[in-house]
């Protein structure tokens, strides 16, 4: 056998384990043996990783590749230890946030599962996702709707435990006098998403 022979040998090897691969995922995923899927996704905010249950989107991670063992952690400890990488099942999520960066998508519609956040911070980042693209609250105005109006600064610790940036928009939410604030994602993620939407 030459050696073009068993280079090429072993690139038919090499795809037919991921095909192999990627089959044993979908019949997991279609016996319902897998709870949490993810993908690393790559954005003009870098790359992003996106998890998703059968309930719906549960997390998005800037910084991806530093932060991927940390929120795999969380995932398995708080929702499930049967976590697997399944970029095929994250399809419309990131189709969605495609289309988002891309200008052509002002709202998402992918079901959100909220159980990572409970209490006054789940119903802050309910506040936060009805507010329109575009469109800027302050701190103080998202936890008034939240039922707490005088606990801005709750809602802002809220915020910045948000699980689901940019899809739950709290870049959209600002300090008092049209400040910026803080962003988990940094000052620079923020400006750009409020940038693209159109906010100055």
């Amino acid at each position: 056998m030459t050696t073009l022979e068993q280079m090429l040998r072993g690139d038919d090897i090499g795809d037919a384990a991921e095909r192999a691969s990627e089959r044993a995922i979908a019949t997991a995923r279609a016996l319902g043996l897998t709870d949490v899927s993810y993908a690393i996704e790559p954005s003009p905010v870098g790359d992003l990783l996106v998890a998703v249950t059968p309930r719906g989107l549960i997390r998005i991670a800037y910084n991806a590749h530093e932060t991927t063992d940390r929120a795999l952690e969380e995932l398995a400890r708080r929702v499930s230890p049967r976590v697997v990488e399944a970029p095929a099942a994250l399809d419309d999520v990131r189709r969605e946030l495609d289309e988002y960066f891309e200008g052509a998508r002002t709202s998402f519609d992918i079901p959100i599962d909220w159980r990572l956040h409970d209490g006054f911070a789940r119903r802050v980042l309910k506040a936060t996702s009805r507010i329109p693209f575009g469109n800027v609250l302050s701190y103080a105005q998202v936890a008034a709707k939240a039922g707490s109006p005088r606990a801005y600064r709750a809602a802002g610790n809220a915020l910045g435990s948000n699980r689901m940036p940019i899809v739950v928009p709290c870049h959209r939410v600002l300090a008092s006098g049209g400040k910026i604030g803080g962003y988990t994602g940094g000052l620079e993620r923020k400006e750009y998403l409020l940038h693209l939407e159109g906010v100055r």
